[in-house]
C-alpha cells in the first residue's frame, strides 16, 4: 500500500508506526524524521518502489519537476517494512536524471553504500589528499583506502600511489548522480587535491542517452572545480566494455567525444587510454578485464601506465 504524502503533511505523528515519517518543509524540500531502531528509510526518485537497492535517506531530500518520491522502512536485512509514502511534486520541466543527485545501494551484496560513504568523509577530512580517484566499481576495485568489498589490482595502486597521500572515491555501482550526491554531501568539503582523476559514466549506458551521460560528467568536473577550483582535473574517457565492438562501444565513443570538448575548461585535462585495453581486432580479453568491463591486476598495470606520464606533469 502507499501511502501519498499529503496525507501525512496534514499530522503531527504517523497514523501508522510501519510507514516512514516524511514531511514537506515550506521551501518544498522533504524531511524524514529518524526512523524506528535498527531500521533505515530507502527512497527511489523515479516513481519505482524501494527494494533493498535503493539508496538510504540520509539528508533531506529537493524532488525535482517530473520526478516521484517514494519511502519505505527496512530492516538490516533488507526487509521492506509497512507501507510505501509518495509524493510527487508540481508539474515543471523535468532534467535528466544524470544531473539529480541521489544515493543508491546496488552493490549492497559486495560493500556497504552509506557505511563507505561516512568513512571517505572522515577520511578525506583526516588525510587532505594529493591525489583523489573519483569514479565507479572499476576504480572502487583498484585498492587504496578506504578498503571496502571487492579489491582487485592493491599491488599495482601501491606501486603507483606509493608515498603519495590518496584517497578512492570509487563506489560499485554508481551513476553520475551518485557522486553529484556524494560530492555535495561531505566528500569533497575543505580539502583542496593537487589531481582528482574523474572516469564515470558506464553503468548510466543502459538508461540515458549519450547528452544526458554527458552532461551529468560535466556537472561533477564543475562542482569539483567549484569547491577547489585550485585543483587540476584529470578526466578519462569512459573505458570500452563488453568482448568486441557494438552499439554499447559506439554509445561510449559518442559520449567520450562529447567530454573531449572539456579539455582545458575549469581546470579539466582529458585523456582517453580506452584503445590501450584493447587487442588489434578491437577485442577485450579476459586476462584485461576478466567480465570485458572489470580491470585485472594487468588491466590496472595497464590503467596506471598510460595515465602516469599525464598525472606527473598535473602534480607538478
Amino acid at each position: 500500500m502507499c501511502v501519498p504524502l499529503a496525507a501525512w503533511a496534514q499530522v503531527a505523528t504517523p497514523v501508522h508506526a510501519e510507514a516512514p515519517a516524511i514531511s514537506l518543509r515550506a521551501d518544498g524540500i522533504l524531511t524524514a524524521a529518524a526512523p524506528p531502531a535498527g531500521m533505515v528509510i530507502r527512497y527511489t526518485l523515479d516513481g519505482s518502489e524501494p527494494g533493498r537497492d535503493a539508496g538510504e535517506w540520509l539528508e533531506p531530500i529537493d524532488v525535482p519537476a517530473g520526478y516521484t518520491a517514494r519511502a519505505r522502512l527496512f530492516t538490516p536485512d533488507g526487509t521492506g517494512v509497512g507501507w510505501t509514502v509518495a509524493w510527487t511534486p508540481p508539474t515543471g520541466t523535468r532534467k535528466p536524471s544524470t544531473l539529480v543527485p541521489l544515493t543508491q545501494n546496488r552493490d549492497w551484496r559486495s560493500y556497504d553504500w552509506s557505511a563507505r560513504h561516512a568513512a571517505i568523509v572522515d577520511l578525506m577530512r583526516e588525510r587532505q589528499p594529493e591525489i583523489v580517484m573519483l569514479g565507479d566499481s572499476i576504480t572502487h576495485f583498484w585498492g587504496g583506502d578506504p578498503a571496502s568489498g571487492r579489491r582487485t589490482g592493491v599491488e599495482v595502486w601501491d606501486r603507483v600511489f606509493a608515498g603519495r597521500r590518496v584517497v578512492n572515491l570509487g563506489y560499485g555501482w554508481d551513476r553520475t548522480e551518485n557522486v553529484l550526491w556524494r560530492l555535495t554531501h561531505g566528500e569533497f568539503d575543505g580539502v583542496a587535491p593537487k589531481v582528482v582523476v574523474v572516469m564515470i559514466g558506464t553503468n548510466n549506458m543502459g538508461i540515458n542517452t549519450v547528452d544526458e551521460i554527458a552532461q551529468g560528467v560535466e556537472a561533477i568536473c564543475a562542482e569539483l572545480h567549484r569547491r577547489s577550483a585550485s585543483t587540476r582535473i584529470l578526466l578519462l574517457g569512459i573505458f570500452p566494455r563488453g568482448v568486441k565492438p557494438d552499439a554499447t562501444r559506439a554509445k561510449v565513443a559518442a559520449v567520450n567525444e562529447r567530454l573531449a570538448q572539456l579539455d582545458g575548461r575549469n581546470g579539466i585535462t582529458f585523456l582517453d587510454i580506452g584503445a590501450r585495453f584493447l587487442d588489434a581486432d578491437g577485442s577485450i580479453s579476459q586476462d584485461v578485464m576478466y567480465d570485458y568491463l572489470h580491470p585485472t591486476a594487468k588491466g590496472y598495470a595497464i590503467w596506471a601506465e598510460a595515465m602516469g606520464p599525464t598525472l606527473e606533469s598535473l602534480l607538478k
